[in-house]
Formats: C-alpha cells, structure tokens, sequence
C-alpha cells in the first residue's frame, strides 16, 4: 500500500519544513500543492528528501471552467506548468480541479460552463499524455460554484477521454455518497481525510463518521495500485492518520 501526504497540512510553512515532517514519519509520498506560496521550487531541494512526489496543480485563483475565455487560457497554462514540473521530477500524478462557476455563471450559463470545463479537462489529459504524466480529474464536494460533484458524471467523462479520477473521499461523502458507490475503475489517485458530511472538514482519518475501512478496503480488493495521499489540515493529523492507516491496513 502507498501512503503519502499532502503539504497542504504545512501550507503556512516553507515547504522543506513539511517534505521533513513526512519524511521523518516514514512515509513514502508527498503531494506538493504547486500554488502560491510555493509556486517556484527547488528541484535539488525536493532530491535531498527520500520521498517519491505526487503534485497538485494550482486551484486558488485558478478556474479552467471559466466562461471569461482569457482567464480560462490563463487557467490552463498554469495547470500545464504544473504537468511540466511533474515531468521534470517524475511525479507519479498530477491532481486536477475541474473548475467553478460563478453566480452569474451557475445560474443562467452552466451548461456552458460544463461545456468549458469538458474542453479545458481535454486539452490538459492530452498534454499531460503527450509528456506521459497521470493527469487526473478530482471530484468536488457541495458547495456553491463547485462543478463535478456528481461522481457518475465525473467518471463518465473521464472514461471517454480515456483519463483518470481522483477520488476525494471526503467530498464524496460530503455529498452524500454512500461507501460502495465510491468505486469505480477510472480512480487511479485518492485523497483520504474523513468528516460527519456535514462539512468538507479534512479531519484526521478516524475522527468523522466516514467508514473508511469499507472503501480503502474495497479498493484493495479491485487491486487499485495508486497512492493514498492523507489531505488534512496540520501536522498532528497527518500524524493521527498515518498511525490511522498503519493500524487498519
């Protein structure tokens, strides 16, 4: 089983402080969140760690759905570096939001805003194929603006463009998925944090009423070979989670 964690616990942090945090817990995998504060990284940096990457393109101020066709492009071209950067540190997976819709958006234009999202998603898995990165499409929790919570809709598309999901379980359950219907064959990444589907909370792995057990269970019996990358909001829960998934799996 791989596990990692995300730097988004540390994000307030320089990141080598956090790649040290994982590293000195023992686990094998880092997702690097690749936005603002940590933007540019040092490549000589990331090879002093005994740590193999996963990357998370930018999402804050990012949004590949936009219907504004500059802020789009814009969009896309960041996500793009991200793919480049993972190439140049052979990171095992890019993650990919799908995108938002505004207000205006959400009410009046969201078939458009899908339309956009669909061509946006289609241009980034060709670039990252070309370049050969797992480019993957992450499933979004309910809140307003957010587009892809649907996991069947989301599953659908990347099937016919011949790409990959990540399952985000929290978000799924905070849209009210049940554990078997979590599961499907396109999920080659997964990000693992728990709530009580009241809130996208990023809580510790035991600390909320998802049945954790079930699903990372069920995964293994499909043989899903990705990595399980812990996705919380600080260190001690990184911590707590890790200790979570040595006990269970």
């Amino acid at each position: 089983m791989k596990i990692g964690a995300s730097t988004l616990a540390g994000i307030e942090y320089e990141l080598e402080h956090t790649l040290e945090f994982i590293e000195n817990l023992g686990l094998d995998y880092a997702e690097i969140v690749h936005q603002f504060p940590s933007e540019e990284v040092n490549i000589d940096s990331l090879e002093s760690f005994n740590l193999k990457y996963t990357i998370h393109a930018p999402f804050m101020d990012v949004n590949i759905a936009s219907l504004q066709e500059k802020s789009r492009l814009s969009s896309i071209e960041q996500i793009k570096d991200s793919i480049d950067f993972a190439g140049k540190i052979d990171a095992e997976a890019v993650v990919v939001h799908p995108g938002l819709a505004s207000f205006l958006a959400n009410k009046y234009f969201l078939d458009d805003v899908y339309t956009c999202a669909e061509e946006s998603i289609k241009e980034i898995g060709e670039y990252g194929k070309d370049l050969g990165v797992l480019t993957t499409i992450e499933n979004m929790p309910t809140f307003d603006a957010m587009i892809y919570t649907d996991l069947e809709k989301l599953d659908e598309l990347v099937t016919s463009l011949d790409l990959s999901m990540t399952l985000d379980i929290g978000h799924a359950n905070h849209v009210g998925y049940a554990p078997d219907d979590m599961i499907f064959d396109s999920i080659k990444h997964v990000h693992a944090h728990d709530n009580f589907g009241d809130d996208d909370a990023h809580l510790a792995l035991g600390e909320g009423s998802i049945d954790l057990k079930h699903i990372i269970n069920t995964l293994e019996k499909k043989n899903y070979d990705g990595i399980y990358i812990i996705e919380v909001n600080d260190y001690d829960s990184i911590k707590k989670s890790y200790e979570y998934m040595k006990k269970n799996f």
